[in-house]
């Protein structure tokens, strides 16, 4: 199948993102059929900037990047591929086709896009996010023998495999049930080199001290939640 006769629908969660979301929407390709910006409770422009660009929007008031990403679901509809994308233009839309390909040849149902196999430009990744994601991975292997070598927030998926998902998670934790979950659930699963940049104005987590320490916390929690829950 080509990756035309899918359609394909994009979720871009985001939280005072109105100087990056014009150019994260501008680069998108035109594969693309549906985009939902989710506004997780923004006090800029974002969702006005969004609606110019051509995006619907979904109000989330309740902030948490699982949250957005649920909203997200709830008003994508049914497009044949889902496809997470951030809105602070560190990801490049325009790889998108790249991410889905695999799964319009039949090959994949779940493609992740990897920052760590990818080329990197200098201070895109603190320090603190290379080696937390490496250690996650790392505890993913031991627990449940899926081999990752991300988090990254790039990924693209079949619809009806995330549904089977269930996912839950409202926060920091939603990647990572995502990658868990594919995994215990047999889906075929494959990651790809992206590259990734500087976001536009400071990181929501990894940008402070607090926010870095949540999002560690969350991750290992969830991850150790799963590697001793036989169900899901």
């Amino acid at each position: 199948m080509s990756i035309h006769e899918l359609t394909v629908g994009v979720i871009i969660p985001a939280l005072n993102e109105e100087r990056a979301l014009p150019a994260v929407l501008a680069e998108l390709p035109p594969e693309v059929d549906d985009v939902v910006v989710v506004d997780n409770g923004s006090t800029d422009a974002t969702a006005e900037v969004a609606r110019t660009a051509g995006a619907r929007v979904a109000l989330e008031p309740e902030r948490g990047y699982g949250s957005a990403c649920l909203r997200g679901l709830a008003a994508i509809g049914t497009p044949d591929v889902i496809v997470f994308l951030d809105g602070d233009h560190s990801d490049y839309p325009e790889k998108l086709s790249e991410l889905v390909r695999p799964i319009a040849e039949g090959s994949a149902d779940f493609v992740l896009g990897s920052r760590l196999l990818g080329q990197r430009e200098p201070g895109a990744m603190p320090p603190q996010s290379v080696w937390g994601n490496r250690f996650a991975c790392f505890l993913m292997r031991l627990l449940f023998r899926v081999h990752y070598t991300d988090l990254g927030p790039f990924r693209a998926i079949r619809r009806e495999a995330l549904e089977r998902l269930r996912m839950r998670d409202r926060n920091f934790g939603w990647t990572v049930e995502m990658q868990i979950k594919a995994a215990r659930a047999g889906l075929r699963i494959r990651e790809i080199p992206v590259p990734y940049r500087r976001r536009v104005g400071q990181s929501k987590i990894s940008g402070t001290l607090k926010g870095t320490l949540r999002a560690g916390y969350k991750i290992l929690y969830t991850i150790a939640k799963y590697g001793f829950v036989k169900r899901f």
